[in-house]
């Protein structure tokens, strides 16, 4: 029996509106969970959710800075979350904020971030990687897999509100080349974001979900499709460094220095096309395998 697979006309308009989270009183929120294949709520939505929350408690001249989250349970798509923020500290320059995602009363992720006025001050910053092809000259997940009647295949390639095309390779049915623990992705959303920057940096933290465990599997030859592969975000944790314009090209450039116990940890960095580093995000996930017991 087939999936009935529930695609947006428009899933940057539906990331929009998942964002737009309704306010229940000055510290408490609401909002939707978006659809995924696998039933659980994805990530970086809830990620990006808490975010618009603690920001909706700052002084707009104060943006974050950094934020450190975990996922402590796995949350249903079925059912709408519910945001508490927790105001820990307004001084001078930086502003604290706990936020705890609810669903059934239960938190299923929790995040303290960081925010601070805009200061002068030294600036430096990694350079821009070379020998980097075009997004231009690359697949989307859609070119790549638009044909296949599967529904993770029809989320991955319709249902995204982002363009995203690997360097050198996706990962999706198998691992070509070399197994090295890094790789680059190219990022955009699928349509124009209005001139808020909140809502680009909010909406770069839902996408600086999606990929970063890939250079974990990439290093052990493991894809998407492994049979029996059991994977799972268990904390994230993100530094903004300039402002980002989701709209346009940014290059995610991820690596993992280590794996074992059952968890891998990825480490990015994610650059505008034309060379800014805008943010750095570490991520350790659950990574465990069948026939690696």
């Amino acid at each position: 029996m087939s999936i009935e697979i529930p695609i947006p006309s428009d899933p940057l308009a539906h990331l929009l509106e998942t964002l737009n989270l309704k306010s229940t009183s000055e510290l408490e929120f609401s909002g939707p969970s978006q659809w995924m294949p696998h039933g659980r709520v994805f990530g970086g939505q809830v990620l990006a959710q808490c975010l618009v929350a603690a920001t909706r408690t700052v002084d707009s001249n104060r943006p974050v800075h950094s934020l450190h989250g975990y996922f402590l349970r796995a949350g249903d798509i079925r059912q709408p979350i519910e945001f508490a923020v927790d105001r820990l500290r307004d001084g001078r320059s930086f502003s604290t904020r706990r936020v705890q995602a609810f669903q059934n009363g239960e938190p299923i992720f929790s995040m303290i971030a960081s925010f601070q006025d805009i200061d002068p001050g030294i600036d430096h910053q990694e350079p821009f990687p070379i020998g980097i092809p075009s997004p231009e000259s690359l697949p989307s997940a859609k070119d790549l897999l638009g044909d296949i009647d599967h529904p993770v295949a029809q989320y991955w390639a319709n249902a995204r509100p982002f363009d995203m095309r690997h360097v050198p390779d996706p990962i999706y049915f198998n691992v070509k080349g070399e197994h090295l623990a890094h790789q680059a992705v190219w990022i955009k959303a699928l349509g124009v974001l209005p001139d808020d920057e909140q809502l680009h940096t909010a909406s770069l933290a839902y996408v600086s979900d999606y990929t970063i465990l890939e250079p974990i599997f990439r290093r052990h030859g493991i894809a998407w499709t492994h049979e029996g592969l059991k994977s799972a975000s268990l904390d994230h944790a993100m530094w903004f460094h300039r402002q980002a314009k989701v709209d346009e090209w940014m290059l995610y450039v991820q690596e993992s220095p280590s794996a074992g116990g059952g968890r891998g940890l990825s480490l990015g960095r994610i650059f505008s096309e034309d060379g800014m580093l805008l943010a750095t995000v570490a991520q350790e996930g659950m990574v465990r395998i069948p026939e690696v017991r």
